[in-house]
């Protein structure tokens, strides 16, 4: 982990970081706020900041948040000063620490922070296989192609695989490309110098350049536009990028994982994705298997992420109860890892008994795993819903039905996509899985409604 201190605290800064060193983190020290964001813009990431609460935060915060430098800022200052510890969270700050530092409590906020895990869960055989040919290719130096369903976990193996590699001390940089903005990529992979287009008021490192010596995730590769994909290509092929507004071409040392919840090769064949950038990725390909496909590891998945949000809420930690270990195993997990996440931390907040009772555990729309045996005699279903409306057993719930006469289809589809992102506490991947739709389709549709002034889950 690579910690940034800023500040001086009095003497204070010397414990703090001997702490860090001590938890393997990479520890740098910056004088103030300015510094600091000189220092993230020239390429020297951190995982985490450790600022003094007498620092401008809150400008801090907000110039990374312009520039998308996305780092936890954690405030830290000397005592117990309530009031400053309210201002620098207000302000932004994840957590506030008193100083002189406590060791053990360091070591808290450097797991909540990183939430590293250095061990996958792959009882199942479908999973074990998958782990057992991520470590034979992690020493090299081989780009690896990632696929598999939305919320597989394919950035949890991404780590995994940088962790067990040969660059496993360097820098690990994920660049969720379908995060981001068309226009904003290129900027936020390649940097760009001051003055290149409106807003750039400073030089700016891309990732290609933060990841040197280490690893560059490239999320979701299959919503780059073509015309940017066409320069990846460039920098994976020459092992150089340029930034925006330069003509100096810049060495780099980086290995590539990408990810994919698309057929690339259907991509390929529709025009949408570059063959050759393909065939650059895919030197090795690691298929992650649904949670369907690994029953096996359900038990152990929604046991670790009960004991990890009772610990982040202050509550007991308990045992799934046989009737809720069932229900669990019955679903069919459309969303996979992600949606089993969420479905257990919901679980951890409404719990009331010891085992885990079954009511405590709301999946919407639950279908069992195992599909029902065909009716030869049924027929196919109305598309409208409406039309068979008096013939008995062609409509399966009328009430819903009937609720929807008179209502607009973009007033439906309106509340179908709101409560979706609802029901995935914000998460706009999974939400885009479920509702079948692309995660740009799904972003335009949500700036569409906050103009129209609804308010939208967020993460």
């Amino acid at each position: 982990m690579r910690l940034m201190i800023v500040g001086h605290l009095e003497g204070h800064i010397s414990a703090a970081g001997k702490i860090a060193l001590q938890r393997g983190a990479k520890v740098m020290h910056c004088e103030d706020a300015e510094q600091a964001l000189g220092a993230l813009r020239n390429g020297k990431g951190a995982d985490l900041v450790m600022i003094d609460v007498k620092q401008k935060i809150g400008p801090f915060i907000e110039a990374l948040r312009n520039e998308r430098i996305h780092v936890p800022v954690v405030a830290c200052g000397i005592g117990t000063d309530a009031r400053a510890a309210v201002k620098a969270i207000q302000d932004g700050a994840k957590e506030y620490v008193p100083l002189p530092p406590d060791a053990e409590l360091i070591a808290a906020i450097f797991e909540a922070v990183t939430e590293e895990n250095n061990t996958m869960i792959a009882s199942d055989p479908a999973m074990k296989q998958v782990v057992s040919m991520a470590e034979k290719i992690a020493p090299s130096e081989a780009t690896v192609l990632i696929t598999g369903e939305s919320g597989t976990g394919k950035e949890v193996m991404s780590q995994f695989i940088h962790r067990k590699s040969k660059r496993g001390n360097g820098a690990f940089i994920a660049v969720n490309c379908a995060a981001i903005p068309e226009s904003l990529l290129e900027s936020e992979l390649f940097g760009h110098e001051k003055g290149a287009f409106t807003g750039a008021t400073a030089r700016r490192l891309g990732k290609f350049e933060e990841a040197n010596g280490g690893t560059l995730l490239l999320d979701e590769v299959s919503e780059m536009h073509p015309l940017l994909q066409a320069k990846l290509l460039r920098a994976i092929q020459e092992r150089e990028i340029t930034r925006i507004g330069s003509n100096e071409a810049v060495k780099i040392d980086v290995r590539i994982i990408a990810t994919s919840n698309r057929n690339l090769e259907e991509s390929v064949t529709k025009g949408e994705f570059r063959e050759d950038l393909y065939f650059r990725l895919n030197v090795v390909n690691i298929r992650l298997p649904s949670l369907r496909e690994r029953k096996g590891d359900l038990p152990a998945l929604a046991q670790f992420f009960i004991d990890k949000y009772s610990e982040q809420n202050g509550v007991a930690t308990k045992k799934l109860s046989p009737t809720a270990t069932a229900k669990v195993a019955a679903h069919h997990w459309r969303g996979n890892i992600r949606e089993l996440e969420n479905t257990m931390h919901r679980a951890v907040l409404m719990s009331v008994e010891d085992p885990m009772e079954e009511g405590a555990i709301h999946i919407a729309g639950m279908v069992s795993s195992a599909p029902s045996a065909p009716n030869p005699t049924a027929k196919a279903p109305d598309p409208a819903g409406v039309s068979g409306a008096g013939r008995e057993g062609s409509v399966q719930n009328e009430g819903a039905v009937v609720s929807l006469i008179g209502r607009t289809i973009a007033d439906v589809e309106r509340d179908m996509i709101v409560n979706t992102l609802d029901h995935c506490l914000g998460n706009r991947t999974h939400a885009a899985n479920i509702l079948g739709i692309s995660i740009r389709t799904l972003r335009n549709k949500i700036n569409q409604y906050r103009i129209e002034g609804l308010e939208i889950p967020e993460a």
